[in-house]
């Protein structure tokens, strides 16, 4: 077997199961209108002791847009997403809270984009799995007048299978659970789709942060997606050796109602984080990247992400994150970064460097 069949292999060994609708067919859709384009906007001035630069970042944001979508405004590049009556997720990030976490300035100037595109505050919905994550994180405090924030649930369950928040129609079915749970109970082998995005929206921003992840490798665009939008997703590393990141995460992103409203991903790597993910071991790892990236295909974006962590572990003497065996503040016993390749061969995006359009530009 070659390596395409061995990965097909593994793509396919988890299989999904959906009761949503067809596969995606509007050009919003993922991988989007622009796959493999990845656009990278680089501002030294984006952080300064430690503090985003708002200015900075709207400058970043605009750029970064109008250079992915062709477009001559920022309002023509917003508009090339969004349209009055769109209701809007966007997808935060409060774990690793809080050397690495979404930035209000970044939130805040992507919501007066989509005002640009004439989306109302009312119609814009920030969003995390936890509650309580959500609240620790401080997000609440700082969103605009009249955006509203939702989450699915409040706190983790024992078995992440509480299911107030999530939409039973909607899920990703495999043959892994956890240890203690019953794997011949269908609800236990089951991921179920957040009611935030099955619901209340009809489109989504995936707002993701620059981080390693001791069982993923990275944690970017891609698992932004598996881990925040569905429940029960412990299974997929629920122990150093019980590992399954590698096709968990594509098997949960390849779900149609995620393929079809998630339209755009922008990676805010002003900060980022080399080592010790995804939680409060990032501290001693954190560096000023002072960059953003943005990208209609999660692939291409994370295969560029993943690149530039591990070009940072090398510069520090470390090992790339496919190859470092554990330590101290990285404990799996093998990271599965291949997951990234793995969403390529489900039709994700692309991950062949040779193919990817990545478009670089410095605002110093």
């Amino acid at each position: 077997m070659n390596r395409r069949d061995v990965l097909k292999t593994a793509a396919f060994a988890l299989p999904a199961v959906s009761y949503s609708q067809a596969r995606p067919t509007s050009k919003l859709g993922i991988p989007g209108p622009f796959p493999g384009r990845v656009i990278a906007v680089h501002h030294p001035a984006s952080i300064v002791a430690g503090a985003y630069q708002r200015d900075a970042v709207r400058v970043m944001l605009h750029k970064g847009l109008m250079e992915l979508t062709g477009a001559e405004t920022p309002a023509e590049a917003w508009r090339y997403f969004f349209e009055p009556g769109d209701v809007v997720g966007l997808k935060l990030n409060p774990v690793g809270r809080p050397f690495v976490i979404s930035a209000p300035e970044v939130v805040q100037e992507i919501i007066e984009g989509l005002k640009m595109a004439g989306v109302k505050p009312r119609d814009i919905v920030a969003y995390d799995r936890y509650r309580r994550e959500f609240l620790k994180a401080g997000f609440d405090t700082w969103l605009p007048e009249g955006v509203r924030w939702m989450w699915a649930t409040d706190a983790p369950h024992p078995l992440q299978l509480d299911m107030d928040g999530y939409d039973p129609d909607h899920y990703m079915e495999t043959a892994v659970v956890l240890p203690e749970a019953n794997p011949s109970d269908p609800h236990h082998r089951r991921s179920y789709v957040a009611k935030f995005l099955t619901r209340e929206v009809n489109k989504m921003i995936n707002l993701c942060v620059l981080k390693h992840h001791q069982s993923a490798g990275i944690t970017l665009a891609l698992k932004n997606l598996s881990h925040g939008l569905v429940n029960n997703v412990s299974r997929s590393h629920s122990s150093p050796t019980l590992n399954t990141c590698g096709t968990f995460i594509p098997a949960v992103v390849d779900l149609p109602v995620i393929r079809q409203k998630v339209v755009l991903h922008i990676l805010d790597a002003v900060k980022g984080a080399y080592h010790g993910g995804p939680g409060r071991r990032v501290e001693k790892y954190v560096w000023e990247h002072k960059t953003m990236y943005f990208a209609t295909d999660p692939v291409a974006l994370d295969k560029i992400g993943w690149k530039v962590i591990d070009a940072k572990r090398l510069e520090m003497g470390m090992k790339p994150v496919g190859e470092a065996p554990p330590d101290a503040d990285s404990r799996f016993y093998r990271m599965q970064p291949e997951h990234v390749e793995i969403a390529a061969v489900l039709g994700l995006g692309v991950f062949d460097d040779r193919k990817i359009d990545l478009r670089k530009f410095d605002l110093g």
